[in-house]
């Protein structure tokens, strides 16, 4: 049963969400009676909270309007939450005011929280990345992105309870080497230890994470972010694309980026027009005759010779409803 300090605290924090909350209500979210309620807030009145007591039929408790305590209470997720929140707001682009209030804002969160909650969400917010694409993020799981932001500080194994996007479950055993925000997911990168491969797995697809004794080396060369973003240029899909076009690799990536296409520059110019050979894959090929079109340079389709068809009955229909018009 918790202790009468901590039913006081809880009912403070119940009063920080706002609204006049009645006796009956907060007896049942405390568990406790009417007139121990009444004690609780006698209580935080003796501490100098000013909380008011209105009457009436809908009457109960409340803090005076614009009042703000000086106690910050945040669960493990709630604390999670606000910083990943900031986090990704300084990825945005911000202004210069609001990128110093976010900032402060982090400091000022990590000063109240308890020693051990700000050390581990110092350790996560050091293996975090993002991609040039981090998109409006799904809400993480805070208790496996603190796990695997430990496993990545400390190299250490973890094992991972996986389900692919074929709904095939597995249990892995994972060298992570970060953890990526790309389009809106969570992402970890690392070496898959039993296949000896570098993998990249969805957090919203891991259903449990369990740190594993030992360590391990993590290797030199591409950092996370940019794991996660070739990993998906170059991940198996029915449909493999060759094509030639003819412009600079700035024009061409402003529509197909590092993360859907792969493009052989070969150290020149990139400001440079010229022919350049791009490949992807895709496990459909609706979306790449649009691309092409929105793209308006020349190109040669090497492969499939299925997407010439596309891209000829795409023509034909642009064709037709431009005689219509």
């Amino acid at each position: 049963m918790p202790r009468p300090t901590g039913r006081v605290l809880t009912l403070l924090e119940l009063l920080q969400s706002g609204g006049t909350r009645t006796v009956s209500e907060l007896a049942e979210r405390l568990g406790v009676e009417g007139r121990t309620v009444r004690r609780y807030v006698q209580q935080l009145v003796d501490l100098d909270v000013p909380v008011e007591s209105v009457r009436g039929r809908y009457g109960g408790y409340r803090l005076a309007p614009g009042y703000r305590l000086p106690p910050l209470m945040l669960s493990d997720d709630e604390a999670l939450a606000v910083l990943l929140g900031l986090v990704a707001g300084r990825r945005a682009a911000l202004t210069t005011t609001q990128r110093t209030a976010n900032e402060t804002a982090s400091a000022k969160i990590r000063r109240v929280l308890p020693r051990h909650l700000a050390r581990r969400l110092d350790t996560l917010l050091d293996a975090l990345a993002f991609t040039d694409q981090p998109g409006e993020l799904d809400a993480p799981d805070a208790g496996l992105l603190l796990t695997l932001a430990d496993a990545v500080r400390h190299r250490r194994p973890v094992s991972i309870r996986y389900t692919d996007r074929e709904g095939r479950r597995s249990e892995r055993t994972l060298h992570a080497y970060g953890i990526v925000a790309h389009a809106g997911r969570w992402y970890v990168t690392g070496e898959d230890a039993r296949a000896g491969e570098d993998r990249t797995f969805r957090l919203d697809r891991i259903a449990d994470a369990r740190t594993l004794p030992g360590s391990f080396e993590a290797p030199a060369g591409p950092d996370p972010a940019e794991r996660v973003v070739s990993g998906f240029a170059g991940a198996d899909y029915r449909h493999e694309v060759t094509l030639r076009i003819h412009g600079t690799a700035e024009q061409i990536r402003a529509h197909l980026p590092a993360s859907v296409a792969t493009l052989e520059e070969h150290g020149q110019d990139p400001a440079a027009e010229r022919w350049l050979r791009v490949e992807l894959r895709a496990e459909r090929l609706d979306w790449v005759p649009p691309v092409l079109a929105a793209l308006d340079r020349p190109f040669v389709i090497e492969r499939p010779a299925e997407l010439r068809d596309l891209v000829l009955a795409l023509a034909d229909r642009l064709a037709s409803h431009a005689r219509q018009g």
